[in-house]
């Protein structure tokens, strides 16, 4: 069984970074056959895609894909979230997910909508980008 586990997140001004870390432990779990994602859903709204990693290919949202970088550590079975230069309308929970549904995965994560397809997801981790 895959499961995950999000941190990083925190209280940080406009125009600062944060690093969010997706750990993955689990028996099965490889990043040739899984796609991660990161996700995330400010209040009032639904989640969101924002970036995913499948296959050594990474994929952004319109909006973060200049100031986002999704990578991954194989040794640690770890995928990470820079974010920089961040406005207030990132603050979020940022939640990770993990799936074999590749193109459903980028699909959600390239047009900024909500996946709800066959994925395992880790507990969120809030962002709040005051101004």
């Amino acid at each position: 069984e895959v499961q995950l586990q999000a941190s990083g997140g925190g209280l940080v001004q406009t125009g600062g970074s944060l690093r969010l870390t997706c750990t993955v432990s689990g028996s099965g779990f490889n990043f040739d056959d899984y796609t991660v994602g990161w996700f995330r859903q400010a209040p009032g709204k639904r989640r969101e895609g924002v970036a995913c990693i499948s296959n050594g290919a990474n994929f952004y949202e319109y909006s973060v894909k200049d100031r986002f970088t999704i990578s991954n550590d194989n040794a640690k079975n770890a995928v990470y979230l820079q974010m920089n230069n961040l406005k207030s309308d990132d603050t979020a929970v940022y939640y990770c997910a993990a799936g074999r549904d590749a193109l459903g995965i980028m699909a959600a994560v390239v047009s900024g909508t909500t996946y709800e397809a066959d994925a395992t997801w880790g507990q969120g981790t809030l962002v709040t980008v005051s101004s």
